[in-house]
């Protein structure tokens, strides 16, 4: 909202004495501290009723209101918007006139709305006015893929395909002493979420207590989705029934748990490592699933680009020395290092790793678990590894200047390190870790590759991206994802322009010249191939 359509606003619900200066003045501190608009704030603060605002700014900006519960809807316009857009900006597509979007939002005023809207759905967006309340309702009837209701799971899923493999053996005689009133089998309720999950692909369930209920989310393809709410009532079983799954302390309820357990469906297993979370209405947990199958076998199967993948095909066959994967969390740097450590793992070889936490667990691979608690670091834990003489080392993170120092000792004398850093591309790697104290000769002797990895939403097949209607993708246009990378093969030069401290962007330069495609330019490239949209272009790579 521009500052001359909030002073508007706030000149005449104090002339029509709605709201009184003191809360006007306590309306605008909590924007400055929190952001958002003036009127969102009023209502939620409880100043102004919803009704009444509506009324108020109806009159006042001359836009349209509505009564969304007495509107019939036009179902095929839902869905031109994302649901995620949809719920973070309190607004749902009613109808289409020719080329223009009618809109009902609860903010109307939200020029930035209104503009994610028209680069969006590539349509004009006429809005109209709504109460946040009545747009919530609309999107819980007909965001119906995304949000089915907790009867339709149960008319749909069969929890027989999934079984518990590692589950506490007391574990039925603790759920029930936790059931509460007469709802529906706890047991059955968390076995089909979790089924659920897996067929839709997601890589995360987040299950949030609420005040009235309890909301289930899934991550599919790096974005969450609601999926359903669970009655308050029932909320205590759950989280009970997810803890014993865990191995956790169902008794404790002040402190974060983690735990894990593993499930078997359709002639697989599954891990799902597990976190729980005291907040102000109960213990959220996360549950992230782990599927095996998701390892690539081989380097071919990531789909990389040709560049990138000719320069991890040079690197993972030289002896020794440093492969650096870098990225945000959840950018998939996991992923490629246990794929490439899964292509090298053979009889011949022994393979190290040391994680927090180990994610995957891979047969023929000695994998330790990190734990700061009891002193065990991934320098400690490095230092006990390289007493095995190991031919592969895979260090989750590279945290700090004595991992690093150590690691790259390793990489100097005998072992390929495989690691991940936190970085935005792959030269300001090279400075994280002369930041941390390693000297450039060292870093200029050791690497090998550096390669910057983000995950880009691939279009779905089946609707070419409009998603409308499609059950393949669940109505988002996006089914899957692929890795976008840039890879900086460390050659002779690059060598030398470590040792002289050369910067970031002269090395990136120079790499470029020799071919290394920027994760802008690689992610272009798979939008002129159709892989992916410009939108997903834009949001992948705006931060790198």
């Amino acid at each position: 909202m521009s500052k001359s359509v909030h002073d508007r606003l706030s000149r005449i619900l104090v002339k029509n004495k709605i709201v009184t200066e003191k809360d006007l003045k306590r309306a605008r501190e909590i924007q400055a501290r929190q952001g958002g608009g003036l009127s969102s704030i009023l209502l939620k603060e409880g100043m102004v009723a919803e009704k009444k605002m509506m009324s108020i700014m109806s009159t006042a900006f001359n836009i349209p209101a509505i009564n969304l519960s007495r509107y019939k809807i036009e179902k095929e316009c839902v869905n031109v918007i994302p649901e995620n857009m949809a719920r973070q900006y309190k607004l749902i597509a009613i109808c289409k006139l020719s080329n223009t979007l009618i809109v009902a939002m609860a903010d109307p005023l939200n020029i930035f709305a209104i503009d994610d809207l028209k680069m969006v759905t590539k349509r004009n967006i006429e809005p109209v006015l709504s109460t946040e309340t009545d747009i919530v309702r609309a999107m819980d009837r007909f965001y119906v893929s995304e949000n089915k209701a907790l009867s339709d799971m149960f008319k749909e899923g069969d929890e027989s395909e999934l079984e518990v493999v590692n589950a506490s053996k007391e574990e039925f005689d603790l759920s029930a002493a936790v059931l509460e009133g007469e709802g529906p089998p706890i047991v059955k309720i968390v076995n089909l979420i979790i089924l659920e999950a897996l067929k839709k692909r997601a890589s995360d369930i987040h299950i949030e207590p609420e005040e009235g209920n309890v909301r289930v989310r899934y991550r599919i393809d790096g974005a969450l989705h609601d999926t359903l709410r669970i009655p308050k009532k029932s909320q205590n079983a759950v989280l009970a029934r997810l803890k014993i799954m865990s191995g956790m302390d169902i008794t404790e309820s002040r402190i974060p748990q983690d735990g894990r357990f593993k499930m078997r469906t359709q002639k697989k297993e599954v891990d799902f490592r597990v976190s729980a979370l005291p907040t102000s209405f109960g213990t959220k947990i996360v549950l992230r699933v782990l599927d095996k199958a998701n390892l690539s076998v081989g380097l071919d199967a990531l789909g990389f680009s040709k560049y990138a993948l000719e320069r991890f095909k040079e690197a993972v066959v030289r002896p020794f020395g440093m492969i650096l994967v870098t990225g945000p969390t959840g950018s998939g740097k996991s992923t490629t290092l246990y794929s490439v450590v899964n292509q090298m793992n053979k009889p011949s070889r022994s393979i190290m790793t040391i994680e927090d936490p180990v994610e995957y667990q891979v047969e023929g691979i000695t994998q330790m678990q990190a734990n700061s608690d009891i002193g065990l670091t991934f320098a400690n834990g490095l230092r006990s590894i390289l007493r095995q003489s190991p031919d592969i080392i895979m260090i989750g993170e590279i945290r700090d200047a004595e991992t690093a120092d150590i690691a790259i000792k390793a990489s100097l004398t005998g072992q390929l390190v495989l690691s991940t850093l936190h970085t935005n591309d792959a030269p300001t790697a090279i400075d994280r870790l002369v930041d941390m104290g390693v000297e450039p000769f060292l870093i200029a002797s050791s690497l090998i590759l550096v390669a910057a990895q983000r995950l880009c939403r691939v279009i779905c097949k089946s609707c070419k991206g409009e998603g409308i209607n499609c059950k393949r993708c669940s109505s988002t246009g996006y089914y899957g994802r692929r890795a976008i990378l840039e890879v900086l093969s460390v050659d002779d030069r690059v060598r030398e322009m470590i040792i002289e401290r050369a910067s970031s962007d002269d090395i990136r330069r120079y790499a470029v010249s020799q071919g290394m495609k920027t994760l802008k330019d690689d992610a272009l490239e798979k939008e002129r191939q159709g892989i992916t949209t410009m939108e997903e272009v834009l949001r992948v790579t705006s931060q790198g």
